[in-house]
């Protein structure tokens, strides 16, 4: 048999075996955790009977009108003038703060017609905010575009999944939560299904995507044991907002400490994607490009990179809530109380124990996916690596690299201690 069969023998039989057994044991994780699922999706879907009566959004005698901005408003009285959608020019009060904001020519609003205050002599539109469908739509369009023209189906594969996982939030897990149900199992389903969908959608049903599957899996679970145990340490109470003040007066059976445990989990599940799907895939193409190297140094070279995306990702987790939370952070620059005492209250205390809790639990997903990932990647063919004829007393035993590839620096023997250089080659 000649050397340039061997090298067609890597995509065929001789690795096969390994996969499959790879596959069911993947099987036997994924499809229980599947049927748990949906289980679960089942017995916490709430009824409609559950669920709390919705808020009228207007009192009666009010309604909703909208209109456009059409001069300067006046600082001392708080009057906008505006033309109404139906052509009537009036004037709408905006609170003062709005106001220092300013309105411009153009702008269009969103008012509250107040039928009880016409005919006192003040105006009977109220401001009640912006209209800003068009920009955003704008910004969302443009971003969809540029995801399809960047990463193409792959790119719109994510976007039907980022539908999917929304529509699960606001269909199942919102009312769950409002109806009462068991707030960590309701986190738990909701993260499992949203990633269930995501990550098969988005990569493909394939040995990789199933890899970072499980790590995803278990990176929830621990990152939902250690919300758990988080905020009840700390004693998270969830009443941090003004929402959370008036929520229980609408919906009696909600757990806002256990929303807040449900919010530190759907925090952490979209970094867990990125990073387990990347430590997957970095294993894989660490074996494509030296498919001669052993599953402990795939695990090496593979969390050499997972040590860098920890740091970025702990980066990111920190700023991202920097950001959210700069009105509040210079609130607490401004107090005269100490900097441990403000971190340690109210609602940055929430915010501190989300993202310790969420990056805890990437740090421990990325080695036990790069773990996972470098046992069931597929090993090089027998065939590729045992010598057929002998070449001689002096001359190391001959590898064929399947087509297309080339050993680093010339090395076509066994991998052994000699060979380290080489091989590390294609990583570095």
């Amino acid at each position: 048999m000649s050397h340039h069969s061997h090298g067609h023998s890597h995509g065929s039989g001789p690795a096969l075996p390994a996969t499959r057994r790879v596959r069911i044991v993947l099987a036997a994780i994924l499809v229980p955790a599947l049927l748990l699922t949906i289980v679960g999706l089942v017995a916490l879907w709430p009824r409609a009977a559950d669920l709390p009566d919705q808020i009228p959004f207007t009192a009666q005698g009010t309604h909703v009108v909208h209109g456009v901005v059409t001069g300067e408003a006046e600082v001392e009285t708080g009057l906008v003038p505006v033309r109404l959608d139906d052509g009537t020019e009036t004037e709408v009060v905006a609170p003062p703060e709005y106001v220092h904001h300013g309105f411009d020519v153009g702008d269009r609003l969103r008012m509250l017609y107040i039928s009880q205050a016409e005919g006192d002599g003040s105006t009977p539109y109220a401001f009640l905010d912006f209209e800003r469908g068009i920009p955003i739509a704008v910004l969302a369009i443009a971003y969809a575009a540029l995801v399809l023209a960047v990463a193409r189906l792959r790119g719109l594969a994510a976007l039907a999944g980022l539908v999917v996982a929304l529509v699960t939030i606001g269909q199942f897990t919102l009312p769950a939560l409002l109806a009462g149900q068991n707030v960590l199992y309701v986190a738990l389903v909701t993260s499992s299904a949203v990633m269930f969908v995501v990550l098969y959608v988005a990569h493909g049903f394939t040995v990789r995507t199933s890899t970072a599957m499980v790590g995803t899996l278990v990176g929830l679970v621990l990152t939902a044991v250690l919300a758990w145990w988080g905020a009840s340490t700390s004693h998270i109470t969830g009443l941090t907002s003004e929402e959370a003040l008036w929520l229980p007066s609408y919906a009696p059976g909600i757990d806002l400490q256990g929303i807040a445990v449900c919010g530190i989990v759907l925090a952490g599940m979209g970094v867990l994607n990125d990073v387990t799907i990347t430590q997957a895939s970095t294993v894989w193409e660490l074996r494509a490009l030296a498919p001669w190297a052993s599953r402990r140094e795939l695990f090496t070279r593979a969390m050499r990179i997972g040590r860098d995306h920890i740091a970025s990702t702990v980066y990111t987790i920190a700023f991202a809530y920097v950001g959210a939370a700069l009105p509040l952070l210079m609130a607490v620059w401004l107090s005269d109380q100490a900097l441990g005492t403000s971190l340690t209250s109210g609602e940055i205390a929430e915010e501190v124990v989300r993202t310790l809790v969420g990056s805890i639990g990437l740090v421990l997903a990325i080695p036990l996916t790069t773990a996972i990932a470098a046992v069931t990647v597929p090993s090089e063919p027998a065939a590729s690596r045992v010598p057929v004829e002998p070449t001689g007393p002096t001359e190391p035993a001959g590898r064929t690299e399947p087509a297309g590839r080339t050993a680093p620096d010339g090395a076509v023997g066994p991998v052994g201690p000699a060979d380290d250089l080489a091989r590390s080659t294609p990583f570095t």
